[in-house]
């Protein structure tokens, strides 16, 4: 027998779903089953909550407390940088290996960079920034027309200047 329950207790608990499908609740179940939550449900919610970011993979943070869940999205930076790309939601399981060659500008690149400044090591906004851009090199676009890298080497001179948070 475990310990006693405690209703005040906040448990968190964090998994990788694809926006707007309801996931396969044999994987939900080892997770939220000992909280005494039920799978279907959380899986309904997790779809309604991943609405918007329809088919991206993003990271899901449920709040466990006195045995209701809330459901809330922790993008990622890939996620944020495929999202300003615009592209139409595809279907997953027909199209693999895509390559997203579209253009973002920079504000998007901020924006996301603003979104991600509490999850980021960096001192400074700028850093962010370059981690910003760094994944959208790996994603595989450009922004504003340039590659990434080349704006990265600008902010590094000192040619683009960044905005204070």
């Amino acid at each position: 027998m475990g310990p006693k329950f405690d209703p005040n207790e906040v448990k968190y608990v964090y998994l990788r779903a694809v926006g707007g499908e309801v996931g396969a609740t044999s994987s939900l179940a080892p997770k939220v089953g000992p909280l005494g939550l039920s799978p279907k449900k959380i899986g309904d919610d997790i779809a309604k909550a991943t609405g918007d970011w329809k088919g991206l993979k993003v990271t899901v943070q449920l709040k466990i407390q006195n045995r209701q869940a809330t459901c809330s999205v922790v993008p990622s930076a890939a996620a944020l940088i495929i999202k300003a790309l615009k592209e139409p939601p595809r279907d997953r399981k027909k199209v693999k290996n895509i390559k997203h060659s579209g253009d973002i500008s920079m504000d998007d690149i901020i924006n996301a960079a603003r979104i991600m400044r509490p999850r980021s090591m960096s001192r400074e906004f700028s850093g962010v920034m370059k981690e910003i851009l760094g994944t959208a090199q790996s994603v595989g676009c450009t922004v504003d027309g340039q590659d990434p890298h080349d704006v990265i080497d600008s902010i590094n001179e000192g040619e683009i200047d960044c905005p204070s948070e």
